[in-house]
């Protein structure tokens, strides 16, 4: 299995269509870290970017974000990559936390982000 975590230097980005790169950890059966690696991040907003679509061809499952708008949400749920949000802090941490199954999602998504169709504009 594979989690991606949107990522600002080593801790988790508040906004994930604004990170600077998503850190994948590829998890093993036992529930160990086999692998991390690096995806930078396209600019821009991640509704509205492929992103979601790159991240399903790398196999990933599961995104732990600090925030994200409703289109980004809909974006990755539709390529059956379960989102939890309301993470933070920094991203080796958080995953242990994870994989300790102490990481639920906050139900919470950024507000600022609403669907308008083509007159929408990111104002993070």
């Amino acid at each position: 299995m594979k989690v991606a975590i949107p990522t600002r230097g080593t801790v988790v980005d508040d906004h994930f269509g604004h990170c600077e790169k998503y850190t994948i950890y590829t998890i093993g059966a036992n529930n160990n870290i086999e692998s991390t690696e690096t995806l930078p991040s396209p600019q821009g907003c991640g509704c509205k970017s492929n992103i979601a679509a790159v991240l399903r061809e790398q196999g990933i499952k599961v995104m732990l974000a600090g925030n994200m708008g409703e289109g980004a949400m809909k974006n990755l749920t539709l390529r059956q990559i379960e989102v939890i949000r309301g993470c933070k802090g920094d991203v080796d941490e958080l995953i242990s936390a994870y994989l300790q199954g102490k990481v639920g999602d906050s139900g919470v998504g950024c507000d600022h982000h609403h669907d308008h169709g083509a007159d929408h504009v990111c104002s993070h």
